[in-house]
């Protein structure tokens, strides 16, 4: 059992730690631009293909990362200054829409440029096979390097967002836009440069989720709905916020869906345990979230303003 017990923790750090790549652009995006961004989950998997792309062509899986976390990020700026810009000023509902629309048309040329089968991302051979961590337990080399790049990732955006000027000028953006505004600050630059930030986050999670799921067409919807919940959970606008939501939904995530089937089978006959524990797994996040909005119903740490 308690094998058992840090393998999950070690999965829900995974997944959670990835999570965080996803909603910390996405909440900074909605937090400073009030922007609904449904095309988010595109540029994850966008980036994920450019990724597996040069990969397959350089047959180096760290070139290709680089470059389609590089090339992400361009796109994510392009789409910012021609099309997203038009926008900001407009009500959710718009945004919605638009976005939505933009979420499709990546699906579409998506499978134009690579068709319709998912295609392969292949880790890197050194981290292929699994580490021993404890006598008698091992776990995969490639979900460490996942673990260890989202903790160095959360670290250095602490330190941009707290150590910087562009991060001061991001949480002014964040707590109150209209005095950053007025205080000088470059507000169509800097939203620029954020929604630039989120597309590389994306690209990134894409290119460390890409060996352990299927890169294929439409990948990004799901995600997205995960890293929505997680900011709802973290409070918009906030990092910090974004980091602890991302990690309590890994967490409660991966847990869940392995101790409640065990929990289940304990209480209930089998075939109650088999037909209810998956259902109750796959909706406890979602009851996480309802319960942190009921006690705090701008999430665990909003952004001031």
């Amino acid at each position: 059992m308690g094998i058992l017990l840090l393998e999950q923790a070690l999965n829900g750090l995974q997944l959670g730690l990835m999570l965080f790549l996803l909603a910390a652009g996405l909440t900074l995006v909605f937090g400073i631009m009030d922007m609904v961004n449904l095309a988010h989950g595109s540029l994850y998997m966008v980036g994920a293909y450019l990724i597996a792309t040069v990969s397959a062509a350089a047959d180096s899986f760290w070139v290709g990362l680089g470059v389609g976390v590089l090339a992400t990020a361009v796109l994510g700026m392009l789409l910012e200054v021609t099309v997203l810009r038009r926008l900001y000023r407009r009500d959710h509902v718009t945004q919605v829409l638009g976005t939505f629309a933009i979420l499709l048309m990546c699906n579409e040329g998506v499978r134009m440029v690579w068709g319709s089968q998912p295609i392969s991302l292949n880790p890197p051979a050194g981290l292929a096979g699994p580490v021993e961590l404890l006598p008698g337990f091992y776990y995969p080399a490639f979900r460490l390097l996942i673990i260890g790049v989202g903790l160095a990732t959360a670290l250095v955006l602490y330190l941009l967002v707290t150590r910087t000027r562009m991060g001061m000028q991001v949480r002014a953006g964040a707590s109150n836009r209209d005095m950053a505004l007025a205080m000088g600050t470059n507000v169509q630059r800097l939203f620029t440069a954020v929604f630039g930030l989120g597309a590389a986050l994306c690209a990134l999670a894409g290119g460390m989720l890409g060996p352990l799921l299927a890169v294929q067409v439409g990948m990004g919807e799901s995600i997205l709905i995960l890293a929505f919940v997680v900011i709802v959970i973290g409070g918009i606008g906030s990092i910090r916020g974004a980091l602890v939501g991302a990690l309590l939904v890994g967490l409660v995530d991966s847990g869940g869906r392995t101790l409640l089937p065990m929990l289940f089978e304990t209480l209930f006959s089998p075939q109650v345990a088999t037909d209810a524990a998956p259902a109750v797994a796959s909706i406890l996040i979602y009851l996480l979230m309802a319960a942190v909005l009921a006690f705090k119903p701008r999430g665990l740490f909003p952004a001031h303003g």
